[in-house]
């Protein structure tokens, strides 16, 4: 096979200084242990550590640039010296990295959304990916659940850096994929990594407390997500903006004020799509909307309230990547619930129905207990904890939205990672002293199952999709949906 190169010229970049040059690269890495010569090594600041200094073994390996910051290249400079190496200096390498990514790797779907938002963004993805198959495309999602569609593999970070995106949408390009839903986080915003992808719509779905570990403050948080309308979504794209949410209208100005077009939705009285009524019963809800002003019905086989929002979002989407309302609304019934968001993984004998759900923010929690509730006609049950080296502000808001929405309350461990589980544990029991402690969570599991009666619901909460518990730094074998399923076998006599 041919080796691939580009000069830096080619890929959006100039070198800098004495000896700058047009280098011709042969690769990319943000690893210095996956360099190969003739690469360009990108050496960006980091939350503990700068990429600087990894210099020294990507020049050893054979990086032909480096592309830093002012302060990568000063610390750079002397293992520079004497070498043919070029320096790429850029104010944000983290942009122009994913410029160049977009420019090396030079194909990705020809229609490509995103969705943004504490809560929501894998159901939006995964609704959009949907309704794109029913109408007939080759589509994928992108996001927590790894990639999913048309076209599947596995991804670490809900939004992928910008190489690893890149040469994943080049790869689904490639095998035909012509539509692509992506999940915008904070992270990967703040990090640029969506920057080189090119969006023909951007949707918000909701901003509350979350990641502030990383972000620090709440304006720092909510300004990561809005640089997906303001840097991201050029400026002919169209924004699908959930109103209902207190920072919504905010969002839909600032898009406006750069020319986007926006489309609402939620119960606003300023909605385009606008959400009029729900009824809900056992197994999902009919929901009454309108289109500007013509009036809707459909059935959603979906669990819970808040999913007509993500429906709505998802709709918006579609529309705006270019589908007729007509076609997309003709398909809303067709949508199948999310793994790991209000999925419902058993019934015990007598009825009582068993949910998963990833819910593990205080107002997620709260959002899907509130949502349960007019689909059960007895108790609810939750079984839920906190994640060890994340945002401790949550957790006493986490027993707290658990005691206000649910009856029966069963604390245990989440992915307690290298914090003492019992701490954790005891920080969210402060706010709900009358929960009862479990440590071990599959057997808080257990007890959630077997305290069901005709009419209640147990939800199982926090972990959602996932398929390990993170303990120290192992991850052990363990997925909520499989535990609550061997539990109900049990209780019920069936094993």
């Amino acid at each position: 096979m041919a080796e691939r190169a580009a000069t830096l010229s080619a890929l959006g970049l100039t070198a800098t200084g004495p000896g700058a040059r047009d280098a011709r690269i042969t690769g990319l890495a943000v690893d210095s242990r996956q360099v190969r010569p003739g690469f360009l090594f990108a050496a960006l600041p980091g939350s503990h550590t700068h990429g600087a200094a990894f210099v020294p073994a990507a020049l050893q390996a054979g990086a032909a640039a480096i592309l830093t910051d002012a302060r990568g290249a000063a610390e750079t400079r002397g293992a520079l010296s004497g070498t043919d190496a070029a320096l790429v200096l850029a104010e944000d390498p983290r942009q122009a990295l994913a410029g160049a990514a977009a420019l090396w790797f030079g194909r990705q779907p020809a229609r490509m959304v995103a969705v943004t938002g504490t809560n929501g963004k894998t159901s939006v993805a995964t609704f959009t990916r949907q309704l794109w198959t029913l109408i007939g495309h080759a589509a994928i999602n992108i996001g927590t659940t790894g990639i999913e569609g048309a076209f599947t593999a596995p991804s670490a970070h809900t939004t992928p850096e910008p190489i690893t995106l890149h040469r994943l949408l080049a790869e689904a390009a490639s095998a035909g994929i012509t539509h692509a839903a992506m999940e915008a986080s904070s992270h990967g915003l703040d990090q640029r990594r969506l920057d080189g992808v090119h969006l023909k719509a951007a949707a918000f779905t909701n901003f509350t407390q979350d990641h502030l570990d990383y972000h620090e403050t709440f304006d720092a948080y909510f300004a990561a997500k809005a640089g997906l309308f303001s840097r991201v979504l050029p400026d002919d794209g169209t924004a699908v903006i959930n109103l209902d949410d207190p920072r919504g209208p905010e969002l839909a100005t600032l898009a406006r004020d750069r020319g986007q077009t926006v489309i609402g939705t939620g119960f606003h009285p300023d909605a385009d799509l606008r959400l009029l009524a729900q009824r809900f019963d056992a197994s999902g809800q009919d929901l009454r909307f309108s289109w500007h002003g013509q009036i809707h019905m459909v059935r959603l086989g979906l669990i819970g309230g808040f999913q007509a929002s993500n429906v709505a979002v998802a709709a918006g989407l579609v529309i705006a990547a270019g589908e007729t309302p007509e076609l997309v609304f003709h398909y809303l019934p067709f949508l199948e619930g999310v793994r790991g968001r209000m999925q419902h993984v058993a019934t015990r004998r007598n009825g009582a129905s068993v949910f998963v759900d990833y819910a593990h923010t205080p107002d997620a929690l709260a959002t899907a207990l509130k949502a349960l509730r007019p689909h059960v006609m007895g108790r609810i049950v939750v079984v839920f904890g906190a994640g060890g080296d994340r945002d401790r502000t949550k957790r006493p808001l986490m027993g707290r939205a658990a005691a206000d929405h649910a009856d029966v309350l069963y604390v245990t461990d989440d992915n307690p990672r290298t914090e003492d589980p019992a701490a954790i544990r005891a920080a969210i029991l402060a706010a709900c002293p009358e929960a009862h402690e479990v440590a071990d969570r599959a057997e808080a599991i257990l007890r959630g199952v077997d305290a069901l009666t005709p009419g209640d619901a147990l939800l199982i909460a926090g972990k959602g999709h996932e398929s390990g518990q993170i303990v120290g730094s192992d991850i052990f074998p363990f997925d909520d949906a499989e535990q609550a399923s061997i539990a109900t076998a049990a209780l019920d006599g069936l094993i």
